[in-house]
């Protein structure tokens, strides 16, 4: 979903885009590569091995890395924790190596990240200063960033957007909440008192392009709006600007037992985070409230 919007505001600002796929690709601005092959599977154009000018790589302006397994697509075994792990550890690793080794690296690594690196803080305010918290959530969020240390030691500006939940029109953690409470199943989970750090689709592309545009900014950057808020209040919101009721109540033990660990870490967590980084850059939020979000993406 990200990616979609963020790739057609570059075009609009007159980048050009091209995309990493891992299939074969099917359009000329796609490049294939194996985050788990040598030199991530893509080809060396350049005659010099040791420096080598990677396909459609070498020469680019910035690298965005978004990618990695859904964590809300099922139940956290040990299994499916490795892969959402590998999916991100991995696969950034293997990016910034390749973005190190280039003759000529591009200025800025954009990698993502998530307000998940806090962990459960209850009532906390939280910017990027704040210490890691504890869990598999804060370990993978450190993990992934440190992943990008190879781009960063080859003097490559490196940035971490923490994002919080992306709220769009199509797509992502708003998706399936219109669905429940159309459903008349939509309502606060647990006792609703946990902080959701959330941002709308259209601030999240402008922070990405913000964060690009601007070299003072580098290191973690929290992609969240300025005024997050509690589930509940959530809840009561997107209950009322769907037209439908919230009366429903997952409890806490109830998710516990359906999700297990992603209960504790992802819908029970309370994170709190600020965006302080961009507002002391000069960012701008177009959507700085819940409110002014949800009447952007859910048209009355």
């Amino acid at each position: 979903m990200l990616g979609k919007a963020l790739s057609a505001a570059l075009v609009s600002r007159g980048y050009l885009v091209r995309k990493l796929v891992r299939r074969v690709p099917q359009a000329s601005d796609e490049i294939q590569w194996n985050p788990d092959a040598p030199h991530a599977g893509l080809p060396n154009s350049s005659s010099n091995p040791s420096r080598p000018a990677h396909s459609g790589l070498d020469g680019i302006t910035a690298a965005i890395h978004l990618s990695g397994a859904n964590v809300a697509s099922r139940r956290w075994t040990s299994s499916f924790k490795r892969e959402i792990a590998h999916s991100r550890i991995h696969s950034t690793a293997a990016l910034s190596q390749t973005l190190a080794g280039l003759a000529h690296p591009p200025q800025v690594l954009i990698s993502a990240s998530a307000v998940g690196f806090y962990g459960n803080r209850g009532d906390a305010m939280l910017d990027e200063s704040s210490s890691p918290g504890a869990g598999f959530f804060p370990d993978l969020c450190t993990a992934w960033e440190e992943a990008a240390l190879p781009a960063s030691k080859a003097g490559i500006r490196v940035v971490h957007p923490r994002f919080g939940v992306v709220l769009g029109k199509k797509g992502g953690a708003l998706d399936r909440l219109r669905t429940l409470f159309g459903l008349g199943l939509g309502g606060r989970l647990g006792n609703g008192r946990q902080w959701m750090s959330w941002v709308s689709e259209a601030d999240a592309v402008s922070a990405i392009l913000y964060a690009i545009e601007h070299p003072n900014l580098a290191g973690p950057l929290n992609i969240t709006a300025p005024y997050p808020v509690t589930n509940a209040d959530f809840t009561r919101q997107l209950a009322e600007h769907l037209h439908r009721p919230a009366l429903m109540t997952a409890p806490a033990f109830a998710l516990r037992l359906a999700f297990g660990e992603m209960a504790n870490e992802a819908l029970l967590a309370s994170v709190r985070a600020l965006p302080r980084r961009l507002m002391e850059a000069g960012f701008v939020f177009q959507h700085p409230t819940l409110q002014s979000a949800l009447s952007a993406v859910i048209p009355n």
